[in-house]
């Protein structure tokens, strides 16, 4: 947290001088001490201070100034710094104008002029003022800021992206938040410019795009090298095991993500079936501890990039980027997951973002207080979200289309639900329609088999319905099953193209897809475990048949 700051003006550099030294000589090391002699300096210091978040305890103004006498000042310095006490410097003809400014401006004292000495005359006076002041102190928040509607699809591409990269911010939320309203004036911005980021250093990025966004926050570092000894493609569970381990045995690693790190598992609430941890973990904790380690081994990343195509060339393999940059490369980890399935329902698509949310959302979960919650899906991931959410929600209700969820979720988990009365399974039910005029309010609900159907009110609906690999960006060359799922090992030898990519002698690898020095892990392999540990498991693994394949040319 920085420190609290006292602000010192006087065009009589002399005088600024003097006061600066003796407040730096009495506070410094418990306040900032800034000071101008220019007014037009000051106005557009307070305005950047004010966006980065830094809080101002004193002025100290002079009444007597060039172009704004010092009660004017303070009057434009309160639009600012509403709390911060107001001393001004005056002479003995300004003492009617300070009186005046007692009433005007909430003025706490004035000094007249000179304060020598400072240990009778200033002192004791600053002492008390930011003694109260302190009182009442409540720190600012110290970072991103983000300003926009609480059901903007762009306003939650924004928090999700940042939340998954592990990048604090404050939500503002325009129609509540009073500060949010207030920092928008001061700036002169309109409500056609949100989204509106804050950074740290003051300025401000209307409506952002994510790649601007990650360029401004330091997520898109350059390229160390010209060529890596692996490449991994994704930074789910089994990319950042795969990251870790090729960082740790000397590898030059580099990990490209195209949105945030965690995959899946990243925006799970709880992980409770995780070797080691007893108590279970978060999923962005979990993202965390690897991405820490990995960093530590040494492995680059390089993220929100997506990856447009992979070719070979020389015996290395380039990876192309739909920013257009090549990266070479001796090997690739193919660990891109799968992503939840499309609810191809009618009025789904027009509240995506807007109350409709894929996954757990968790950003979202606080707007979800005393309000009525619905999840789409039996698995663990859903059932994860019902127990968080439910801490929220007035009710949450599970929609799934078999008649119970045993078939589908892990038995901790279903007995865990059953001790939660808010939390309601809806067997052989779907939704029908999503329904709302600029965000979601309602959604009508029926069975499986027909019959009648129920309007609800509905605040949030979170999807979980199955799994979709991504890849469709993979060319021809990697062989993929009819589900898009990349098959490997000796599973790539009873298709009939496999004869004519594969020009080695042996076969492939456990792990080793239809190209040669190409490998995937987790998720997106077919017939892959869909569990953390496994993903874990084959991400590491992985990086042992990349030391064979680098051994062999």
């Amino acid at each position: 947290m920085n420190e609290p700051i006292i602000f010192c003006i006087d065009d009589d550099t002399q005088v600024l001088r003097a006061i600066t030294r003796d407040i730096k000589n009495q506070y410094r090391g418990i306040y900032k001490v800034l000071s101008t002699d220019s007014v037009t300096e000051a106005l557009e210091s307070l305005a950047q201070l004010k966006n980065q978040g830094d809080t101002i305890a004193l002025f100290i103004a002079d009444q007597r100034m060039p172009g704004m006498d010092g009660v004017s000042f303070l009057v434009q310095a309160k639009e600012f710094f509403p709390e911060a006490k107001r001393v001004l410097l005056t002479a003995y003809s300004d003492t009617e104008a300070a009186i005046k400014a007692i009433n005007e401006v909430r003025l706490d004292y004035y000094l007249m002029k000179p304060w020598d000495p400072p240990e009778e005359k200033l002192y004791p006076v600053i002492d008390e003022l930011l003694d109260e002041w302190q009182h009442h102190y409540k720190p600012e928040f110290k970072g991103l800021k983000l300003i926009g509607y609480q059901f903007s699809p762009k306003s939650h591409n924004i928090k999700e992206f940042l939340a998954g990269n592990l990048v604090p911010y404050q939500w503002m939320d325009i129609e509540k938040s009073k500060d949010g309203k207030h920092l928008l004036e001061l700036n002169k911005l309109e409500l056609k410019d949100l989204p509106v980021v804050f950074l740290e250093d003051g300025s401000s990025l209307l409506s952002p795009g994510i790649a601007e966004l990650a360029a401004r926050v330091g997520l898109t570092p350059t390229l160390k090298n010209d060529v890596y000894d692996v490449v991994i493609i994704g930074a789910g569970p089994a990319g950042l095991a795969a990251a870790v381990y090729g960082g740790s045995e000397g590898l030059k690693t580099l990990l490209i993500e195209r949105h945030a790190p965690g995959g899946q598992a990243g925006t799970s609430s709880r992980i409770e079936n995780y070797l080691g941890f007893p108590s279970g973990l978060s999923g962005a904790e979990l993202t965390r501890r690897a991405i820490t380690q990995a960093t530590r081994f040494g492995t680059e990343f390089l993220l929100p990039q997506d990856v447009k195509a992979i070719s070979e060339k020389d015996g290395y393999k380039r990876i192309i980027l739909e920013s257009g940059i090549a990266i070479n490369t001796r090997t690739i980890v193919i660990t891109t997951g799968v992503d939840y399935r499309k609810l191809e329902t009618k009025g789904i698509d027009d509240f995506t973002g807007a109350g409709v949310y894929y996954g757990a959302a968790m950003t979202e979960a606080a707007s979800c207080k005393d309000k009525e919650v619905y999840i789409v899906g039996g698995g663990n991931s859903a059932g994860q979200a019902a127990m968080y959410l439910s801490k929220f929600a007035r009710n949450v209700y599970i929609v799934i289309r078999k008649e119970d969820l045993s078939s589908s979720m892990s038995a901790y988990l279903i007995d865990q639900l059953k001790s939660v009365q808010n939390i309601q399974v809806l067997g052989k039910t779907e939704i029908k329609e999503a329904l709302g005029n600029d965000r979601l309010e309602q959604v009508c609900i029926g069975g499986i088999d027909g019959g009648s159907t129920e309007l609800r009110q509905a605040d949030a609906l979170y999807i979980f319905i199955g799994a979709r690999p991504f890849t469709d960006w993979i060319g021809n060359e990697i062989i993929r099953n009819e589900k898009g799922f990349i098959e490997t090992g000796r599973d790539v030898k009873s298709y009939q193209v496999f004869e004519k990519t594969w020009k080695l002698k042996r076969d492939p690898y456990l792990l080793e897809t239809s190209a040669p020095g190409i490998f995937a892990a987790g998720d997106v392999r077919a017939n892959a475990m869909n569990r953390v540990a496994s993903a874990v498991g084959e991400g590491s693994m992985a990086i042992s048949f990349v030391h064979k394949y680098l051994a062999e040319v």
